[in-house]
């Protein structure tokens, strides 16, 4: 179905498995929170889950939903204005979310998709990734030293006019879906944040889009035959 077909407004605290394997064309919004397995299996739906309007606490400093967060999903997006617990997008293999915080163990054994942290990390984050990108926003500069598990994965600065743009759109969406203070926070100091994110990039990904890179640039020198067949 198109996006947005189905649309579901949701109020209070959700149990397990919320919006588990949810298809193309169907949104879940959440004022609340959630329990564990948010998003599993995510098969290109959209689920965006945030705080009650009215609470009075910092939605990155408070856990939103809980461990095992989008396991195993292939498409769709989630949106969530506060912290995941552990092994937050493991196995993921094609979703994009954004998210304010993470446990330990994020992204791990990821295969493909797009995450975005604009909070704290725990440790082991990215352990086993092949594939797929991370931005994580390092405001104390300690996500390298010990967070991050570096044995697949390089870590680099958000350099490429084109990494910027796809980061900061994507931080935009989280804010309209969420409104979200601490995205609308990153965005009114976007020169001074930027900086500060690092793209965790797998080294087989990397190999890989490589090899592609460097196909597209063969040129095809046509020989002196093939010219007279196509000129005359």
């Amino acid at each position: 179905m198109p996006d947005g077909t189905i649309q579901c407004k949701f109020t209070g605290s959700a149990g397990q498995s919320f919006g588990a394997f949810l298809a193309k064309g169907v949104s879940l919004e959440l004022e609340g929170d959630a329990n564990d397995y948010v998003g599993k299996g995510l098969s290109g739906g959209t689920i965006v889950v945030y705080p009650p309007r009215n609470s009075t606490f910092v939605p990155e400093e408070n856990i939103l939903i809980g461990n095992v967060v989008l396991y195993g999903a292939t498409s769709g997006e989630a949106f969530f204005n506060g912290v995941a617990g552990e092994r937050f997008a493991v196995r993921n293999s094609g979703a994009t979310a954004v998210v304010e915080g993470v446990g330990d163990h994020g992204c791990e054994y990821m295969t493909n998709g797009l995450v975005v942290v604009l909070g704290k990390m725990g440790r082991n984050f990215a352990a086993g990734m092949s594939g797929g990108i991370a931005y994580v926003l390092d405001e104390h500069g300690d996500f390298s030293g010990y967070r991050c598990n570096k044995a697949s994965v390089d870590l680099e600065r958000v350099f490429d006019p084109e990494d910027q743009q796809t980061l900061k759109n994507l931080i935009y969406r989280h804010f309209d879906a969420t409104r979200s203070p601490r995205a609308r926070w990153v965005l009114e100091n976007w020169t001074a944040m930027l900086p500060k994110f690092v793209k965790v990039f797998p080294h087989e990904f990397k190999r890989v889009l490589a090899k592609r890179a460097a196909a597209a640039a063969i040129q095809v020198i046509p020989t002196a035959e093939t010219r007279t067949a196509l000129h005359g």
